[in-house]
């Protein structure tokens, strides 16, 4: 049989659908928000059908929710022009008006047309976006490995020290609930390295005894990490899970149209 259905209604329900929408919206501007919210709803529904209703045009190889995952590379892929268009007029217009910063955003600019540029014409040329074909590096490997990796490494040992200031004032001990804390990060820092076995190096009588303390303490770390610390990530991975499954309950339903970006009386 030639005829599928999934493709089919994937084509009436995401393009027709919304062209129709789109020019009646010229003409009738409350109905502008209908296709957006009519595709929505179908996006989020038909994944959703396709986990308990086991039919070859939902969920099969070549079904709907295999094809909707196919389109979604693609509007990935416009999404992140678009971001990019956004970036360059914001920062456009940052630099005509002088605004604060303008300057990071003339650099990021600049870095932006540089290192596209020499990727777009590594593509286009044939010649490779990383590796020219004998085997050497191109001008976009240059700057990636001498100004954005260097970059990234600095970005996250600042982030090193972002952290220990905040472990310096979350574990200052002002109630119980900061002395627990305290005590557990004491215990789990000290049980991930020979602490007690280094602090017995200088007395060789208390080695031995210092290396089975060291080895208890490494396995009440691992309770720690494993038993109290598993059960609160499995509490926040269900409130998140939760939260995900309210949001996308409210957008499918249309409660939810902030993606929209309408006026109020739209």
């Amino acid at each position: 049989m030639n005829f599928e259905f999934g493709r089919v209604a994937l084509v009436v329900l995401f393009a027709l659908l919304p062209i129709v929408g789109i020019a009646l919206g010229f003409f009738v501007p409350a109905l502008r928000a209908r296709g957006p919210l009519f595709v929505a709803f179908f996006a989020g529904i038909i994944p959703i059908l396709s986990l308990y209703i086991p039919r070859q045009f939902l969920s099969g190889e070549t079904g709907m929710r295999p094809r909707l995952d196919q389109w979604l590379i693609i509007v990935y892929g416009f999404a992140l022009l678009l971001g990019i268009v956004n970036v360059i007029q914001n920062g456009t217009r940052k630099i005509a008006r002088r605004e604060k910063g303008w300057p990071y955003s003339a650099v990021l600019m600049t870095g932006l047309f540089i290192t596209g540029g020499l990727g777009i014409w590594g593509a286009v040329s044939g010649q490779g976006i990383t590796t020219l074909p004998d085997g050497s590096g191109t001008p976009f490997k240059w700057i990636a490995d001498h100004f954005f990796l260097p970059l990234q490494a600095t970005i996250f040992a600042l982030l090193a020290f972002f952290m220990a200031s905040a472990a310096f004032r979350a574990f200052r001990a002002r109630n119980t609930e900061a002395t627990i804390l305290l005590a557990a990060g004491i215990l789990v820092m000290a049980g991930r390295v020979p602490l007690l076995e280094f602090l017995a190096a200088p007395f060789p009588p208390l080695q031995p005894a210092a290396a089975g303390a060291s080895q208890g303490l490494g396995k009440l770390t691992e309770w720690i990490m494993q038993t109290p610390n598993g059960a609160a990530q499995s509490g926040i991975i269900i409130g998140a899970a939760l939260g995900a499954a309210s949001m996308a309950i409210r957008v499918i339903l249309g409660i939810e149209r902030g993606y929209l970006g309408l006026g109020g009386g739209e």
